[in-house]
């Protein structure tokens, strides 16, 4: 009887630690994945992706927690159509062979009771690098039009694009490095 009851008691704080993992949806209108290369060492080149879609579980409890975040290659957006369709060419992104980028994180590192930094891998063009996305905001709050709970913030890298295979222009004096600025919001589900 008595290891009875204390199997039970091991369940139930292993069960209420397992309740304090959340389910948070991506939303795509408070989210957006930005990028910034140089351009011949002259100016910077920005674009953004209009088509993002993810989750994120977290337990701020336990300080753990993952995110997935996929992105429309198709979907880059500069605001010049001649370069968008250059960059969803062989060239850059090769969207129709590879639709999809996705960033996987399950390592999460705090500053006390703040997210600082997400490790993960991206898959880009079919390979996967490690990445390090640094977190130079975050929060949770309960949003006045939801009712729910929002946690974010502004997260950003720098990657090598030849990593995933893109080196078009770096011979021509294009740098390979590309910035990545993710602002992310999500919503808590129910």
């Amino acid at each position: 009887m008595k290891k009875a009851l204390i199997a039970a008691a091991v369940l139930s704080v292993v069960g209420y630690a397992h309740a304090e993992t959340a389910t948070y949806a991506i939303d795509p209108t408070h989210t957006f994945v930005i990028y910034e290369a140089n351009h011949f060492g002259t100016s910077t080149n920005r674009g953004r992706f209009d088509k993002k879609e993810g989750s994120v579980q977290f337990d701020k409890a336990a300080k753990t927690g993952k995110v997935e975040v996929s992105f429309e290659t198709a979907s880059v957006n500069t605001g010049v159509a001649q370069l968008n369709t250059h960059l969803q060419s062989k060239d850059f992104l090769n969207s129709a062979e590879f639709p999809t980028a996705k960033f996987v994180g399950d390592q999460f590192t705090f500053d006390g009771d703040k997210v600082s930094a997400v490790s993960g891998t991206l898959t880009l063009l079919g390979k996967s690098n490690p990445v390090t996305l640094k977190a130079t905001n975050f929060n949770c709050y309960t949003s006045p039009m939801l009712k729910r709970e929002v946690c974010g913030g502004d997260f950003e890298t720098t990657i090598q694009r030849d990593q995933w295979g893109i080196d078009y222009g770096i011979k021509m004096g294009m740098k390979p490095d590309v910035k990545l600025l993710i602002q992310v919001e999500a919503i808590k589900q129910q």
